[in-house]
């Protein structure tokens, strides 16, 4: 079973930058393809970011295109999300995700961390 846990987010003014990790415990999490997502107030979590297993590929929400970028660490078991250019738009709780059979569909998730962007 994996284990993630997120660190990282809080208060931000716009145009300014955080920077999400995720740690994972357990399971083959250097085989998983990881992913961030985000839930806003009054909102369905939505798809943010997601890496292959070896880092080489991801890919991105086009609301977030060009300003945040999601990167691995498979020898500490550890995945970021870099937020830069941030927009009141982007305050959500972010999730980070497990997919472990490369299906699109995430089997394990974090319990959520808040972001907050104010104008």
């Amino acid at each position: 079973q994996v284990q993630l846990a997120e660190s990282g987010g809080g208060f931000v003014q716009a145009g300014g930058s955080l920077r999400l990790s995720c740690a994972a415990s357990g399971g083959a999490f250097n085989s998983y393809v990881l992913g961030w997502f985000r839930q806003a107030p009054g909102k369905q979590r939505e798809f943010v970011a997601a890496i292959s297993w070896s880092g080489t590929y991801s890919h991105y929400a086009d609301s977030v295109k060009g300003r945040f970028t999601i990167e691995r660490d498979n020898a500490k078991n550890m995945v970021y999300l870099q937020m830069n250019s941030l927009k009141p738009e982007d305050t959500a709780v972010y999730y980070c995700a497990a997919d472990r059979n490369s299906d699109a569909l995430f089997d394990y998730w974090g319990q959520g961390i808040p972001v907050t962007v104010s104008s």
